[in-house]
């Protein structure tokens, strides 16, 4: 196992990494480019990649424990025991067709709002958080369900990433009717 954390620096995500206390390598993408690769569009996402290099459950979300219950409404044990069962060889992953109806591709729309974060970020990194912003918007605007852009310029932003900002954004996106996670239907299931 792999934890990668998409934040913009190691110093954001060293607390949540030294709280955990993993075993396991954790590390971190400032530039978002796993989200890029594997359109990740909200965290946390999983997916399983075999010992072949296949990816065999594609994006999902999951907890590992059970902390943000309250607000996503899913329990950790059930996708927790189906990884456990699976690394053991006692259940099985997803098989290749299963893999590529449930994998999202990025639209031409999600692709240009991921090169508006880039070109964002380059310009934040080089000191013109103006010219910057006028890009993580127009990101936003392209790619509205894709909360690693939205959510991930915050901090960049000066924008508290779990603040009010952020959580008036969640809620009226669930408002809308859109849900802010969305589980394989196997795992999905609710208290």
């Amino acid at each position: 196992m792999i934890t990668v954390a998409l934040d913009a620096s190691a110093d954001e995500a060293r607390p949540w990494i030294e709280a955990a206390r993993p075993t396991h390598p954790s590390l971190i993408d400032t530039r978002h480019v796993l989200a890029d690769l594997y359109n990740i569009v909200n965290v946390p996402t999983i997916f399983w990649i075999d010992e072949r290099g296949r990816i065999v459950r594609p994006n999902d979300v999951a907890f590992g424990a059970d902390t943000f219950k309250h607000i996503s409404g899913l329990e950790s044990a059930r996708h927790l025991s189906a990884l456990r069962a699976w690394v053991r060889g006692e259940g099985p992953a997803l098989s290749a067709d299963e893999v590529r109806r449930h994998q999202p591709l990025p639209t031409e729309e999600q692709q240009r709002a991921r090169a508006e974060f880039g070109l964002g970020q380059w310009l934040w990194a080089q000191g013109r958080a103006a010219a910057a912003e006028r890009h993580f918007v127009r990101g936003g605007e392209l790619a509205p369900h894709d909360f690693t852009i939205r959510r991930g310029t915050m901090p960049m932003r000066g924008i508290d990433s779990m603040g009010p900002q952020f959580r008036q954004m969640m809620q009226g996106w669930v408002d809308g009717g859109q849900p802010f996670y969305r589980p394989l239907p196997d795992t999905a299931g609710r208290q």
